[in-house]
């Protein structure tokens, strides 16, 4: 038996033979032309089958996957027509005189390799849609057909990655679950497969190849384990586990509609986080109380250039028509160039630190003031707050809210509607954001503790860096106390505060946030259901007991030192002298 480790990508358990997928390979060679304007209209003709093709694969899964899923092929359509994209091809053909093929494969290459190198998770996850539509692209332009594999029964799909619009294609009675040796948890493929429910697994890395087609194999989506020629023993944990499972789904799905609320009545609101309109689907089957972190950059992302007033207005009317007058925080624009380099200056030392987030509002004012009249206009269509990333001083709020009564009055002298009961908020996720909070929180409706950033800046920690976990201890007290000195200052002012990071949706850690008084939890959506169960098991009592077991806060009474800074894990003083308590 061999067991390969990769990343969960969607729950459940499968038996069945792998079947090893490779699409058929795409030539292309570069290659000069004799009349470069007939190869532009080659290219064009080329793109209007594709955008016509999109349109199909739209309007048919409209009704397999749903509104919200189907909303990837419009994606692929915004990405065809993306004016960067066009123009690096046209440019291609007609400056340097080569094929249309080739320009399409070098400007995608070219745009898939700025968004692979990025530190997040789901930009880089966009490149299997960049890739997918320039294959599309080639295909047609190669007036080649397409290449539909056909599967037995109990088939488990392994390839090197699989592209969206190849995984809509499945047929779910004979492919019964998907492994990829790359791709991401986050990827278009991965959503899909969570909406079809086929078990997935991604990032299985080299081990997995084609020596294993054949291959009896069990794969266990929770885990993101995939066991090849199991034996018996492994069969029947498995068995077991897969009815375990099926268990607590169906308890998860008995606290719909209740309460997130503990033993002894204190409450708290859970929200989703997400990323795109693909996302909300999962918003609502997992009964999430709003949306508390939408992250807007989405939108940036899949352009070289900045995404009209028009399209945004569209996006975020559809998320809060959708999410019915729960509320929903949208994240302004958190980008510089070390997601984007055509974004920022490409010459910054260090990126991550530099013309970023609302800095990069700031240096761009056209940008941000679009956004905001996007936003602004969307805000009557349901209960929208606005949240502003890297702040770090109070003048940078008086310059947003200035710019917030210019749109105002623009709206206003064009007679378009909008509402201005929008709550205002900011992310805190640096250390100087803690120590100014007191002095932010006069100034805005409420926090968003942004535990991932806020533990990389105050601990010196790169999180991509996976050399450096040794010395990252997990819930870091530093970072747990700089969270409750940001909630105390937003709670003196009678206003609300929520955590949008990790650290939200792990259960341990829990009791502590309930203690601190936050007053929202913002989730990754399929975390809504475990945390709700693990809310209404807790009886809280006295707060400050376990914010002095934790070590989060000293104790009223000296006596109770010793239990302080044993329980903190620091090396122990009591009243100046060592002690082994």
């Amino acid at each position: 038996m061999q067991r390969i480790r990769g990343r969960a990508a969607s729950g459940g358990i499968v038996f069945g033979k792998i079947h090893f997928y490779q699409r058929d390979e795409q030539i292309v060679k570069k290659r000069r032309v004799g009349n470069p304007q007939l190869e532009l209209q080659r290219y064009e003709y080329a793109r209007s089958t594709a955008l016509g093709e999109l349109d199909a694969l739209y309007e048919r899964e409209l009704k397999n996957i749903g509104k919200d899923h189907a909303e990837i092929f419009f994606i692929h359509k915004m990405l065809l027509e993306d004016y960067g994209f066009v123009e690096k091809i046209t440019d291609m053909i007609l400056g340097e005189g080569v094929s249309a093929d080739y320009a399409v494969h070098r400007a995608a290459n070219e745009i898939a390799s700025e968004l692979g190198h990025s530190e997040d998770e789901y930009i880089r996850a966009r490149t299997a849609d960049m890739l997918d539509v320039s294959r599309r692209l080639i295909r047609h332009i190669q007036n080649k057909s397409e290449n539909t594999p056909v599967f037995e029964k109990n088939t488990i799909l392994c390839s090197y990655d699989l592209e969206p619009s190849e995984t809509v294609m499945l047929d779910k009675t004979r492919v019964k679950a998907i492994c990829t040796c790359y791709g991401s948890v986050t990827s278009h493929s991965s959503i899909l497969a969570r909406t079809m429910s086929i078990p997935s697994i991604a990032a299985l890395g080299k081990t997995l190849n084609e020596s294993y087609n054949g291959c009896d194999a069990i794969v266990d989506g929770y885990s993101g384990i995939l066991y090849i020629d199991p034996d018996n023993a492994t069969k029947r944990r498995m068995i077991e586990k897969r009815e375990e499972e099926g268990r607590k789904r169906e308890l998860l799905q008995r606290l719909r509609g209740r309460k997130n609320i503990t033993l002894d009545g204190a409450e708290i609101d859970l929200y989703a986080n997400i990323s795109g309109l693909t996302d909300l689907k999962y918003v609502v089957d997992n009964d999430a109380g709003g949306i508390g972190l939408l992250r807007s950059e989405f939108l940036y992302l899949q352009n070289d250039d900045f995404p009209d007033e028009e399209l945004q207005f569209y996006t975020y009317r559809r998320v809060l028509e959708r999410m019915e007058g729960k509320r929903v925080v949208v994240r302004t624009l958190d980008i510089g160039s070390d997601k984007n380099p055509d974004l920022g200056s490409s010459d910054e030392v260090n990126p991550a630190m530099g013309i970023r987030s609302i800095r990069l509002c700031f240096e761009r004012p056209d940008v941000f003031r679009t956004q905001l009249r996007a936003l602004y206009r969307a805000s009557v269509y349901g209960r929208l707050a606005i949240m502003f990333p890297l702040i770090v001083d109070p003048e940078e709020i008086a310059a947003i809210k200035a710019i917030i009564q210019d749109v105002w009055d623009e709206l206003d002298q064009q007679g378009i509607a909008y509402s201005k009961d929008v709550e205002i908020g900011i992310m805190i996720e640096t250390p100087a954001a803690v120590m100014f909070s007191d002095e932010l929180a006069r100034e805005v409706d409420f926090f968003n503790i942004g535990t991932n950033d806020l533990e990389q800046y105050a601990l010196a920690i790169d999180r991509q860096d996976m050399r450096l976990e040794k010395y990252c201890r997990p819930h870091h007290l530093a970072v747990l106390r700089m969270v409750k000195m940001a909630a105390d200052a937003i709670h003196r002012y009678g206003k609300w505060v929520s955590i949008c990071g990790e650290l939200a949706g792990e259960p341990e850690l829990t009791e502590i946030f309930l203690a601190i008084g936050i007053d929202t939890l913002s989730v990754s959506p399929t975390k809504i259901l475990p945390l709700r169960r693990k809310i209404r098991s807790i009886e809280l009592g006295d707060r400050e007991d376990i914010l002095v077991r934790s070590g989060i806060i000293p104790p009223s009474d000296p006596k109770h030192y010793g239990v302080y800074f044993d329980y903190s894990r620091e090396r122990k003083y009591v009243r100046g002298r060592k002690t082994n308590k």
